[in-house]
């Protein structure tokens, strides 16, 4: 995880995300440094629009967010269902009772 916030924090500096830089951030901040695991990172954020990866990011979140208002929706539903269900048995066992004094 450090490892992309390092590369996350050179790139809002406006530097270009490498080996050299992403080690320099990680030495600062005090934690070992993996070469192989930075020479990774690098590789694959290389040719990446990381701005643009992030706004598709974001977008993926904000599209979410409707179904799950809906699943909470859904539910709220059901419990309502379940509310008027055992309501409407109260009331048949209330009749059921009258019936039996006339």
């Amino acid at each position: 995880m450090e490892l992309i916030y390092a590369a996350l924090l050179i790139h809002k500096a406006g530097n270009e995300v490498n080996e050299v830089a992403v080690k320099k951030v990680l030495d600062a901040a005090g934690v070992k440094v993996d070469e192989t695991k930075v020479k990774a990172l690098v590789a694959a954020l290389d040719g990446v629009n990381i701005d643009e990866a992030i706004k598709e990011a974001a977008m993926t979140q904000v599209s979410a967010a409707p179904s799950t208002e809906s699943g909470a929706n859904e539910d709220a539903s059901k419990k309502e269902e379940e509310k008027a269900a055992e309501e409407e048995k109260k009331e048949e066992a209330a009749a059921g009772l009258g019936s039996l004094f006339g």
